[in-house]
């Protein structure tokens, strides 16, 4: 999980840029936000381009938490409501109040949005590289099966991610799970991700990753 971050320093926020983790959503870039975000200039972020609320509405959408802000006379946002989603023909979607393990356990990072791979190609694990798009994988985003049927009016609170070693990833805490279109749900405690990218019961684990041979020894 190696990390190479590059700070943006403005009057009111900074803004910083973790190369590594970058699915190349562009949600930043097509924001219309040009005056802040132009990959043409360099240095291609200018924090004090716009209005701060601004800044921190485009980086707010940053499926991958590669961008983030902090202002100088506030704490970052609140935690946002835990939620997985299969992202069409890409990575998982993380959002919530994460807390993510390496395989020995420990905690390697606090964060509230992640993109995780599940291609099983990437460089970076369990972060997603972009490898899914060179590698051609396919999957539309839909819910597999799986025992998840509880229901949470409130489903925050800490959201633990636990990749592991050659198999899938364990999240635990109060949870959703979103097929990409937004038109079902599921809820639960705990759920077993696919991060292979063979199981037949996307996205969640089927075991498919022991018959593949998959092996996650680049973390």
């Amino acid at each position: 999980m190696s990390k190479s971050v590059k700070t943006y320093s403005g009057k009111r926020l900074n803004v910083t840029y973790e190369v590594e983790r970058c699915m190349h959503a562009a949600e930043c870039v097509n924001s219309g936000l040009r005056s802040v975000f132009d990959n043409t200039t360099r240095p291609w972020v200018q924090p004090d381009g716009a209005e701060a609320a601004a800044v921190m509405a485009v980086i707010d959408r940053c499926p991958s938490g590669a961008l983030k802000y902090q202002l100088h006379d506030l704490p970052q946002s609140s935690p946002e409501t835990n939620r997985i989603t299969p992202l069409p023909n890409s990575a998982l979607g993380v959002r919530g109040e994460i807390k993510l393990h390496d395989e020995s356990g420990e905690i390697a990072e606090q964060t509230q949005r992640l993109t995780l791979c599940r291609c099983g190609q990437s460089k970076n694990k369990p972060y997603c590289d972009y490898s899914h798009h060179a590698a051609g994988f396919s999957d539309d985003g839909v819910l597999g099966q799986a025992k998840l049927d509880a229901h949470f009016d409130d489903c925050t609170g800490p959201l633990a991610v636990h990749p592991i070693k050659d198999g899938p990833l364990k999240i635990e805490g109060k949870l959703s799970v979103y097929k990409a279109d937004n038109t079902q749900r599921m809820f639960g405690n705990k759920v077993f991700l696919c991060r292979c990218g063979q199981s037949k019961n996307k996205p969640f684990c089927d075991g498919s990753h022991s018959a593949a041979g998959f092996k996650s020894n680049d973390e």
